[in-house]
């Protein structure tokens, strides 16, 4: 009944159909692309190196990130290395990747060199 109170909404013209198909094919492709990049890119902060540390830690609510560069970093690490904690633990291998290893105290050394 609609159709015979307003005569201009018949069919589409080819040319209409063709600007539909252009559009919709372009908002998938757009659409794919962005979701196949946001499935697949990691973020800046996703893994440790050149003296950053990442690690993420299990949390009352999810995941928790830590992030630390520089002196945060090898403060950080200085800990991780000295406590046998959960998060310690989840660390260490983070600073290693960070290329903050476990320093090494001059007395575990100097007392295998004495006889």
């Amino acid at each position: 009944m609609y159709a015979k109170t307003n005569p201009g909404t018949g069919s589409l013209t080819p040319r209409g159909k063709r600007i539909f198909l252009i559009v919709g094919v372009a908002f998938v492709v757009v659409a794919g692309g962005l979701g196949t990049w946001g499935a697949l890119a990691s973020g800046s902060n996703s893994s440790s190196g050149h003296g950053c540390v990442n690690v993420t830690v299990p949390s009352s609510m999810g995941g928790a990130d830590l992030h630390y560069c520089g002196a945060q970093a090898r403060s950080f690490c200085q800990q991780a290395f000295r406590s046998r904690d959960q998060l310690s633990l989840l660390a260490r291998p983070q600073c290693v990747l960070a290329g903050l290893p476990a320093a090494s105290t001059g007395a575990g050394a100097g007392a295998s060199a004495s006889p």
